[in-house]
């Protein structure tokens, strides 16, 4: 007996041992498929990061590219109003300018323009610079690394339609009598160095950034420094003949062709939706989205007000609703946004756009007094609105009054006075303007040898 209970003693204790070693196997069993759950899940979570960052990496480069698009068709838009508000036998001359303000612009701005304009500063690293340059940029674009929000490509392509756009504003200016070959000069100047310098002194994180400059999108630092230079342009070069007379009687030049200039502003406002909502430069988040279409509906009513005050001040004026003072009303207003775009309200955005229009008016009354010739009304738009833009930046924004004023008025005298220094030059070597005989006849045969149109026989045998 004593046996029997022995043995089952001991295979009691084996059943035991064998339980525990059992239990033991699946415990392990199950810490191993929990370890390798975890380890998929860890797997799956990295992957769908990837991927979401993947996403929003396209989102926000698409969305500059098509930025930059329609940033580039505004040059098409300044070519139409251009056209139409200055003489049909000048068409090709100006078609012309405008077509080489892109490509001697992009090459220039490829070759030092963008190296200077942004010579590798951050918002936490800044040396408050006047003039720098990144060598690395000097007829390249520099590779991008992966915690790039936007690839360097497509960020180049945006900053060099900017450029363009500053070069084509003084075409308008001085239509109708200067050589070609001195236009060329300007254009390459301004691209190259001009603008890149002024530009890098808020947007390249220079010593207007470090003040505290506010400038969204560019009335002062794109649009004034245009204006400015085709001020600068218009006065050495004096007015075309006929439009004063020789008592100094304003004489109107009419375009030939208002329909151009009126396509040419819906053009140029639909290419402002990639020049002011593309410069918020993220697309990708709720914030981001929501600060981009504030900028849109700002860039759509400030022009609507523009246009209405320049026409119904016109029309109080002179007696009738002037049609070219409504579209330039139109583009005074679009200028005037650009520099406060995300950081007014819309009926800030109202008022301002109304106070740019008004600005207009009174901008070609003043060169009127003044005997400056101005085609399109470059300086009016550009010039006086985009100061108007970035002190309402101020008076709307919140934005600082010194800092302000210090940088509009910085960026103002850098185009005017370098320009001006320069299109003395030029006349003073006789390259600038061309002789009476050829603004008679037309710079489209006397500088192209062309005509725009099929016939020249337009008004009495030739090109009005």
């Amino acid at each position: 007996m004593l046996t029997l209970f022995v043995c089952l003693g001991m295979m009691g204790v084996g059943l035991t041992f064998a339980s525990v070693a059992s239990a033991q196997d699946e415990s392990a069993a199950v810490t191993e498929v929990a370890d390798a759950t975890d380890a998929d899940a860890v797997d799956a979570a990295v992957v769908e990061m990837d991927q979401a960052a993947n996403n929003k990496f396209a989102i926000e480069n698409i969305m500059l590219f098509i930025c930059a698009v329609l940033v580039v068709f505004m040059q098409a838009g300044f070519a139409m109003v251009e056209v139409g508000m200055n003489s049909a036998k000048n068409t090709v001359n100006i078609l012309a300018k405008n077509v080489m303000d892109l490509g001697v612009g992009v090459i220039l701005f490829f070759g030092v323009g963008y190296a200077i304009m942004y010579p590798g500063f951050t918002e936490e690293v800044t040396q408050g610079e006047y003039l720098s340059i990144d060598s690395s940029r000097i007829f390249a674009i520099a590779p991008g690394s992966q915690t790039d929000t936007f690839d360097p490509q497509v960020d180049f392509l945006f900053q060099v339609a900017f450029a363009a756009t500053a070069a084509t504003i003084v075409s308008g200016a001085v239509a109708g009598r200067m050589k070609f070959g001195a236009y060329l000069i300007y254009s390459a100047l301004l691209t190259g160095l001009i603008y890149p310098v002024s530009g890098s002194w808020k947007w390249g994180y220079g010593w207007l950034h470090d003040m505290g400059f506010h400038d969204f999108a560019g009335s002062a630092v794109v649009h004034a420094v245009g204006g400015f230079a085709g001020l600068a342009g218009a006065i050495i070069l004096g007015p075309r003949i006929g439009r004063f007379t020789t008592d100094g009687k304003s004489v109107p030049l009419p375009g030939h062709n208002v329909t151009f200039a009126a396509l040419g502003v819906f053009i140029l406002w639909i290419g402002w939706y990639g020049f002011n909502p593309g410069s918020v430069l993220a697309f990708g988040d709720y914030d981001s989205v929501v600060n981009t279409m504030l900028v849109a509906v700002n860039t759509t009513l400030a022009p609507a007000a523009g246009a209405v005050s320049c026409l119904a001040a016109a029309w109080l004026l002179f007696g009738k609703p002037d049609l070219t003072m409504a579209l330039n009303g139109a583009l005074g207003g679009l200028v005037g946004i650009t520099a406060n775009a995300d950081c007014v309200t819309n009926i800030s955005a109202l008022i301002i756009g109304a106070i740019a229009g008004l600005l207009v008016l009174l901008g070609v009354l003043l060169l009127d007094k003044m005997k400056i010739d101005d085609p399109v009304g470059a300086w009016p738009v550009h010039g006086l609105c985009g100061i108007w833009g970035c002190l309402a930046a101020a008076v709307f924004g919140g934005k600082p009054w010194i800092a302000q004023i210090v940088g509009t008025s910085a960026i103002c005298l850098w185009a005017f006075v370098t320009m001006f220094i320069l299109f003395a030059i030029l006349k003073a070597i006789g390259m600038l303007r061309v002789s009476p005989e050829e603004e008679q006849a037309g710079l489209d045969i006397s500088e192209h040898g062309m005509h725009a149109y099929p016939s020249d026989a337009i008004s009495g045998g030739s090109i009005a």
